[in-house]
């Protein structure tokens, strides 16, 4: 309707005359106009009555003063006409009541505006069949009730939800909002969209170090350079604490959505100054570029925040790559399934013999966790130990192998009517140590089974001591109280220092299998491997050797001098009974 109106208001206007025409009413209309006036003027809300018919024009037979100062009517001006008046015309109003007194439909209603497109007005339009009476014509009742007031607060409140208090950008839910529209757009084509996330990788740190001001301070600036250097059609948005998502067209490709993440870094790089401070700060960029199967926005946003990850450990703009989503539902499904695992005891250890390279005796077992899924088959220690540690569920699952290990080592000695010559060796996550009471669950798992600390040894990497040396310290130290003896796994693969060496209270030092298993065919390898080992003598450690294979690496390894080996020359993991065995084996 409202595509017509133009051309029809232009005929009209043309072809009416200067002065405006004058309705004369029959007796039988003045009659209804006098008794209905009153019902209208008693309404709160605009109101008129149009009357028409076929071959006539349909005309205002009566209104109250709600719709007279709304539509800027006045009968002793305008004349009764609809034609020609701007609010009926522009708001499509007159069109809906012609249309209306033509058909035969009881009642119309939708929603409508007075045409403005800046600072318009909005109503409830309903348009009611009246009875029809001798002479006149079919008539009906129109009544505007005004939104405006309820419209503007909704969008008020709608922008206020969709924005950002601190930075005043627009927030996750406005972004997600923007990509949907961006997606659902039938111009959309593959590759034409990218969208970025980006964080802050120390934001932490400045709020402990600073304070919460500060930090919201530092965002504030974070935000206001992001926006220097956007284009103008990119829209940016707060989509959590330190991260920020960009949706930008690309006209270029890829390589323009990496140049744009290039381009924010560099304008990141200069310092921030907060009070007498100077931070500089360094960002991780991911970037996801939309196929168009994303089945929601969230998807998309989700994307770019794997590449964000992948950025934070390598230090560059990383792409997202389709395989990221499944490997991370994959470790989902891990955690989901090991949790249940943990809480049906459904995982075992297998023990695996630690020799006494200079005696032939056996030291002790390592014990080592196994997962045979019921439907997976046996999911590798390489695969779950990580997802274990990234959800939290390393504490529960350590806490279960010290009581399992240090449960079957009471058990063996039950079984054979002694206390038996050897040990058993636990590992310890840096997550345990970080977040257990690592002291207090091998006390009470020592003391629940009766077994001496002297028989217990617990392998930490050289991770767990470097990630927060202090607590690590901390709990070494309560470790040797319980006469706990200490070994540092992989040694050599981190970055331990000879200091901290000397000052933890570390007993055996075990050289990795990569240096051990190359040992024979690798000078470099053999020299590591003794360098460690001169290193424990002089710091009166002991040594224990992992990956010895083959009966060449026990011998060599026997006259260097290591003080233990492990590895599959003397025996695969075990099962617990299996590993009593082999212990009684020895001995015969």
């Amino acid at each position: 309707m409202s595509a017509a109106m133009p051309n029809r208001r232009k005929n009209l206007a043309s072809a009416a005359p200067a002065a405006a025409p004058r309705l004369v009413l029959s007796d039988a209309e003045q009659t209804i106009v006098g008794a209905r006036q009153d019902y209208l003027d008693a309404l709160p809300i605009a109101a008129a009555i149009f009357s028409g018919e076929e071959g006539r024009d349909a005309t205002i037979a009566v209104a109250n003063e709600g719709f007279r100062e709304l539509a800027g009517w006045q009968p002793e001006r305008d004349g009764h006409g609809i034609v020609g008046n701007d609010f009926l015309e522009a708001s499509g109003i007159g069109l809906a009541v012609e249309s209306f007194l033509l058909g035969d439909e009881p009642v119309r209603e939708y929603e409508g505006t007075d045409g403005q497109k800046v600072g318009g007005r909005h109503f409830i339009v309903r348009i009611a069949a009246l009875k029809t009476a001798p002479g006149l014509g079919r008539r009906c009742l129109l009544t505007l009730l005004d939104r405006t007031a309820q419209i503007e607060t909704e969008r008020n409140l709608r922008a206020e939800m969709l924005r950002d208090s601190l930075t005043g950008l627009s927030n996750r839910a406005a972004f997600n909002e923007r990509v949907e529209a961006a997606l659902e757009d039938p111009a959309f084509q593959p590759g034409s969209q990218a969208v970025l996330v980006l964080d802050m990788n120390r934001f932490s740190r400045v709020n402990e170090c600073v304070g919460a001001l500060a930090g919201d301070e530092l965002l504030i600036t974070f935000a206001r350079r992001l926006v220097s250097a956007l284009r103008g059609g990119d829209f940016l948005a707060r989509t959590g604490g330190d991260e920020f998502g960009v949706l930008m067209r690309l006209d270029r490709g890829i390589e323009e959505a990496l140049q744009a993440a290039e381009r924010i870094r560099a304008t990141l790089a200069a310092p921030f100054k907060l009070s007498e401070l100077e931070i500089r700060i360094d960002c991780a960029i991911g970037v996801a570029i939309l196929s168009g199967r994303e089945q929601h926005s969230e998807e998309a946003l989700r994307n770019a925040q794997f590449a964000k990850k992948r950025s934070k450990t390598s230090g560059c703009v990383e792409l997202y790559e389709p395989n990221q989503a499944r490997a991370a539902r994959h470790r989902f499904s891990i955690e989901t399934e090991l949790r249940h695992a943990l809480e049906q005891d459904r995982l075992t250890l297998a023990y695996q013999p630690l020799i006494d390279l200079g005696t032939g005796r056996l030291a002790g077992f390592e014990a080592l966790a196994r997962w045979n899924h019921e439907t997976r088959g046996s999911i590798s220690p390489t695969e779950f130990i990580p997802v274990a540690e990234e959800s939290g569920l390393i504490v529960p699952l350590g806490r279960w192998a010290l009581e399992t290990a240090i449960g079957t080592l009471a058990g063996w000695d039950l079984e054979c009517g002694r206390e038996l010559p050897f040990g058993i060796s636990v590992n310890l996550s840096p997550i345990q140590i970080a977040r257990d009471e690592v002291a207090g669950a091998v006390a009470m798992a020592l003391r629940r089974h009766n077994v001496s600390g002297e028989r217990l040894t617990l392998e930490l990497t050289e991770g767990a001591i470097i990630r927060d040396p202090e607590r690590a310290a901390l709990v070494l130290e309560q470790l040797k109280c319980l006469r706990v003896t200490v070994a540092m796994d992989d040694f050599g693969t981190g970055y331990t220092s000879l200091a901290m060496l000397q000052r933890l209270p570390i007993d055996v030092l075990k050289i990795d299998r990569s240096f051990v298993s190359e040992m024979l065919k690798d000078e470099d390898s053999a020299a590591i491997v003794n360098a460690v080992r001169s290193l424990a003598e002089s710091l009166g450690l002991r040594t224990t050797a992992e990956g010895i294979d083959t009966p060449e690496l026990h011998d060599r390894l026997s006259r260097l001098g290591c003080s233990y080996g492990q590895g599959f020359h003397y025996a695969e993991p075990l099962a617990a009974d299996d590993a009593l065995g082999y212990w009684l084996s020895l001995r015969a």
